[in-house]
Order: C-alpha cells, then sequence, then structure tokens
C-alpha cells in the first residue's frame, strides 16, 4: 500500500531562466503564467529543455532546481528502499519512537493488501500483542513493554512521511524502480509521471510509459 498526495512542484521559472544563462538566450524565452497560477512552458524554451535533456545528466543541470514537495504514506519495507536515494532530498517524518503508542493499533495502520488469509490472521494475532504491550506501557511506563512494541513492529507499518525532492532524483528513480517487484513502485513512478512537464522531459516511448 502507498498513499501520494499533496503534491507540489515550485521553481519551474528559474529552472528554465538557468537553462538559458550559458547562450545568454534569455530574449528567447516564451513561457509564462496562466490565469490559475500555473508556468506554462512556451514552445521555445520546451523546445530547449528537451534538448538539453536528451544531451544527458550533464546538460540537464536545470532539472536539478525543479523542487517537488510530497507527502507519502508506505510501509517501512519500502521506506527502507527509499532511503537509498539521499543525495539532494530531505523528509520529515511521523515519529514511530514518540507516538507508537499514541493510538490503538489497527489492521489498516499496515499494509496488507497483499497478504492471504494466513498471514493476515497472523497479523491480527501480532497487533492484538502490540495493544495489549501499548496499554501496559500507557499504565506503567515500563519501557520494557515500549522497547517490545518497537521491536516485534512488523515492517508493513506504514510511516507518513512529507518529502522534498528535485526532478533530477525523480528521474534516476523512475529509469531504476519502474520495473521493480513491489507495486509500491510502480505506483510511485506512475505518480513521477503525472508531475508537469516530466513526460516531455523523460521523452519516453509510448511502450515506455505503459
Amino acid at each position: 500500500m502507498i498513499k501520494i498526495e499533496k503534491s507540489a512542484v515550485m521553481n519551474l521559472e528559474n529552472a528554465i531562466r538557468g537553462a538559458r544563462n550559458p547562450l545568454n538566450s534569455w530574449a528567447r524565452t516564451d513561457s509564462e503564467y496562466d490565469e490559475n497560477g500555473n508556468y506554462i512552458l512556451g514552445e521555445n524554451d520546451l523546445s530547449l529543455a528537451k534538448r538539453l535533456c536528451k544531451a544527458g545528466s550533464d546538460h540537464r543541470k536545470f532539472i536539478r532546481m525543479i523542487f517537488v514537495s510530497v507527502d507519502v504514506t508506505a510501509p517501512m519495507y519500502w521506506w527502507k528502499e527509499y532511503d537509498t536515494y539521499k543525495v539532494g532530498t530531505v523528509a520529515n517524518s511521523t515519529s514511530t519512537m514518540h507516538k507508537i503508542h499514541s493510538k490503538p493499533f489497527e489492521l489498516s495502520d499496515f499494509s496488507v493488501d497483499h497478504m492471504n488469509e494466513e498471514g493476515i490472521e497472523a497479523m491480527k494475532k501480532v497487533i492484538e500483542t502490540l495493544e495489549d504491550l501499548r496499554l501496559k506501557y500507557l499504565e506503567t511506563k515500563d519501557k520494557e513493554y515500549w522497547y517490545t512494541m518497537i521491536q516485534l513492529l512488523p515492517s508493513s507499518y506504514n510511516q507518513m512521511r512529507t518529502c522534498t525532492l528535485n526532478y533530477e532524483n525523480l528521474f534516476n528513480i523512475y529509469f531504476a524502480r519502474r520495473s521493480h517487484k513491489l507495486d509500491e513502485w510502480h505506483t510511485y513512478c506512475d505518480w513521477i509521471l503525472t508531475l508537469p512537464y516530466v513526460k516531455d522531459f523523460l521523452q519516453l516511448e509510448e511502450d515506455e510509459e505503459k
């Protein structure tokens, strides 16, 4: 299970202006804001952006200046893989250490969408044990109960993070993870393709977008 929400793309105008710095070609800029405040690339600017992206990472430096903020809720087993992408990324997460005891444990707190019935029943027993430990910790404040919760917590436990990345990060993620075994990565890569001009910059073939 993965939930992606509150996406925001920023600094597109400045990134495109910077892309024109090497040839002092600012006079050819033909982009503008629409009535909704979205920055719309004109034909000249889009053509330049696509040429730079096609020329490779050394030439597409401008996409590192296009920033994305997004809230992602996903299981810990997915976050462990996401955490390999460290350069140019920032994330603030909900705190397992501080808030694990603040609400009752429920099945909806975990990603179980691909579990069979045997797995679901086992998870329900784990949740029952976690909830018993939580109540004992609240009653006694005995750290042993808290530590047991932390160490027993399954990797399917969902965590929400507010993440900041740039288009270069997202391009690298897309090409590295679009064929991954985890469905969560497919959903994430599909989301990347919905961001402004990503499909144009990537210049994907039709069969690659599927």
